[in-house]
């Protein structure tokens, strides 16, 4: 739980103001409700000052719109006033979900159509908020993270651009390698890990678990999230393994060289539950050729906990792998647009991310220290020691 004492004596940086872009539109008003029950329960010595009027409110939202032409061109409105507001703008540019009209024909809003709308709402507040924070779970272009040839570096360019643009703070979740914030030092960036909503997540689901090393192991599915994995598993307080992923160069298959293998690195794990932790799943044949072969390995039980669930092939599958038992639950955050057809799988399970989200607008607009937002190691070991003993 987050420190809520260290908000009663902050004083706020300025009146709050959140815009939920229409790609968080749902997360943004269950989030604008978590701040505002939280902000009449916790006592503040400045909700009846008078010099910090509107601290108390029954809605922070910002009535807003992204309307476009006739010929797909369009614009960002704000429909009341934000100045001298502390902002922060949602977007999810992973929803592919929303569409819109252009010469007559319907079509589905991309991530570069969503990061426009994103730049219009910023260009619209520009020069009347206090501060403009962006909140982009899924971090733009983040899978083009570094040059390997002749090619461009869109994540680096368009955090350049936002800060250019007047943006004060990044807030992202998982970055796919959050070393790209090198591209704006002198911008706030922040990234989180959603690592004890998965634990959440999981033992509430999971009543037969024990997690110690005697009987659990995280797995990172690649070098690349080794780091990720090293941390999850030290905060478990068991031990860790990895897959290396060799690939062919030769050859480029929708953007990205194939897989030819996966090589195991890592202790005996038959009869252990594995729990594979990832950044995102994309088409997911990567994450089920992990699954399927620590199946095959004499794992007990595989469960897959990745930030983002794209689900890009659909979940057809998915479905087809969890028949055949090659593993037993899935575990994404609300972060990024989830199919709702996702939600009737048996296999799924939802890491809520939007009391979380809350904490980090509530204290940020009270510029306290993140370190009372995020969930210590001790706590986190301390509830899965008490898990443990419940299950024995």
């Amino acid at each position: 739980m987050p420190n809520l004492h260290e908000l009663e004596n902050a004083m706020p940086v300025a009146p709050l103001g959140v815009i939920a872009l229409e790609s968080m539109k749902e997360m943004g008003q269950r989030i604008d409700k978590y701040i505002v029950n939280q902000r009449h329960s916790v006592p503040s010595a400045f909700s009846t000052d008078p010099a910090f009027g509107g601290y108390l409110k029954d809605s922070y939202l910002i009535k807003h719109a992204n309307p476009r032409f006739g010929s797909g061109e369009g614009k960002g409105e704000i429909m009341e006033s934000v100045r001298g507001k502390d902002l922060y703008i949602l977007v999810d540019v992973c929803n592919h979900s929303l569409t819109y009209k252009m010469n007559g024909y319907t079509n589905y809003m991309s991530p570069d159509a969503h990061y426009q709308d994103l730049k219009r709402v910023i260009a619209a507040c520009s020069g009347h908020a206090h501060r403009i924070n962006v909140i982009m779970p899924f971090m733009y272009e983040s899978r083009q993270h570094h040059r390997s040839g002749i090619e461009s570096l869109d994540c680096a360019y368009a955090l350049e651009e936002m800060h250019e643009m007047g943006v004060s703070n990044i807030i992202t979740f998982d970055a796919h390698d959050p070393r790209v914030q090198n591209s704006v030092p002198l911008c706030g960036f922040d990234n989180y890990q959603p690592f004890a909503q998965f634990i959440q997540a999981l033992i509430q689901d999971e009543k037969d678990l024990i997690i110690d090393k005697e009987h659990t192991l995280v797995i990172s599915p690649d070098e690349g999230a080794l780091d990720r994995a090293i941390y999850f598993a030290t905060v478990m307080g068991v031990d860790t393994g990895m897959f290396y992923k060799r690939r062919d160069y030769s050859t480029i298959v929708n953007g990205k060289n194939p897989i030819v293998a996966h090589e195991f690195l890592g202790s005996d794990i038959t009869g252990k539950d594995i729990i594979i932790i990832d950044d995102m799943i994309s088409s997911g044949e990567s994450m089920i050729d992990t699954a399927r072969q620590l199946k095959g390995m004499g794992a007990k039980r595989v469960f897959i906990c990745c930030t983002f669930g794209l689900f890009t092939n659909g979940l057809e599958v998915f479905d087809k792998c969890y028949a055949a038992g090659h593993f037993d639950r899935v575990i994404t955050t609300n972060l990024t647009y989830l199919p709702p057809e996702l939600k009737d799988r048996e296999y799924f399970s939802c890491a809520d991310m939007c009391e979380f989200t809350a904490n980090i607008i509530d204290f940020m607009n009270h510029s306290v220290s993140m370190s009372n937002v995020i969930e210590p190691a001790e706590n986190i070991r301390a509830v899965l020691a008490e898990y443990n003993k419940h299950g024995k």
